[in-house]
């Protein structure tokens, strides 16, 4: 009888082979399950938080795909202005503004530099152009600005010390001790201060410093100090008095040391003289109040007498005769 052989049916050999290798297959499942398990367990969070953790880094993934392609296509400032509009929509922009260090200046000057940045997204502001605005305000010795997330700026003030008072012909002005002009002040708000004066005064601060600090003693009882002819100083106490201080600065504080010492020993300051003048080397020339007119007088009652005298003389010659 014959038989028909059916072409492709599994032989012996190959079914062991299937059957082996899914033997293998079940076992490579169930240990690479275990080592999954053994992984999961020493993870500090669940499963739930690791698919999160895997989403949030596709995403990123993928916006930094996205923000390359736009570059590569040349709308980078799109794609910068769709960020800073997710960032904005999210929370992160300008809805507070805190401002620390202010004692003296008025505060809404900062305000009025800042105001433009209101409602804008954190990631979008210049720090460092802010920074560089802030410090062109004339009470602002430096400034420093930083971002408190989510909505607030942060600005940090270092404010310049008010140290005299600069007389000009028309007001008086605030000054700090490099010569920097702060701000128009009236007159009794300047009451105490040094005052200065004179053309180009304003960048001679430091050298007055420096002078003063020569005769420590003296210092304190100066009320004015006038550059004269953008060459030397004319120095007046709080006594009214007036000292006239050679050119140099070695000489002038030489002058006014030597001046300090006198005032130690003879009590010049608070005395009858007005004004002493130091201009000349090895000497000293003082202008008292009414002496010239009391040597005038002097003099002419000395004349008079002199010509009585003369006139006695000749009316007893006369009677002689």
């Amino acid at each position: 009888m014959a038989q028909t052989i059916k072409r492709g049916g599994k032989g012996v050999r190959r079914a062991a082979a299937a059957r082996t290798t899914q033997r293998k297959v079940q076992a490579a499942r169930q240990q690479t399950g275990s080592v999954l398990d053994t992984v999961m367990h020493w993870l500090p969070f669940s499963e739930e938080t690791l698919h999160r953790i895997l989403m949030t880094l596709i995403l990123a993934a993928a916006a930094a795909i996205v923000w390359t392609v736009a570059v590569m296509a040349g709308i980078p400032t799109l794609a910068s202005e769709q960020a800073a509009l997710i960032a904005s929509d999210a929370g992160f922009k300008v809805s507070h503004l805190e401002v620390r260090g202010v004692n003296r200046m008025n505060e809404q000057r900062i305000y009025e530099r800042v105001l433009g940045q209101n409602d804008r997204a954190m990631t979008t502001l210049d720090l460092a152009a802010l920074r560089d605005e802030l410090n062109q305000l004339p009470w602002v010795k430096d400034a420093r600005v930083s971002r408190k997330l989510p909505d607030t700026l942060v600005i940090d003030i270092v404010e310049r010390n008010p140290h005299a008072v600069l007389r000009k012909p028309d007001r008086m002005v605030l000054i700090d001790d490099s010569g920097v002009e702060l701000e128009t002040v009236k007159l009794d708000k300047a009451k105490g201060m040094l005052v200065l004066s004179g053309l180009g005064v304003g960048q001679r601060v430091q050298d007055l410093t420096r002078l003063l600090d020569a005769a420590p003693a003296l210092k304190p009882q100066v009320s004015e100090a006038e550059w004269v002819g953008n060459r030397r100083w004319n120095l007046t106490f709080k006594t009214g008095q007036v000292l006239a201080l050679p050119e140099g600065d070695e000489k002038s504080a030489g002058a006014l040391l030597s001046f300090a010492r006198m005032d130690g020993v003879n009590r010049l300051l608070g005395g009858k003289v007005a004004a002493f003048d130091m201009r000349a080397p090895d000497r000293i020339y003082m202008r008292v109040p009414g002496h010239a007119d009391e040597v005038a007088a002097e003099k002419r009652a000395a004349d008079q007498a002199k010509a009585e005298a003369k006139r006695i003389a000749a009316a007893a010659k006369s009677d002689e005769g």
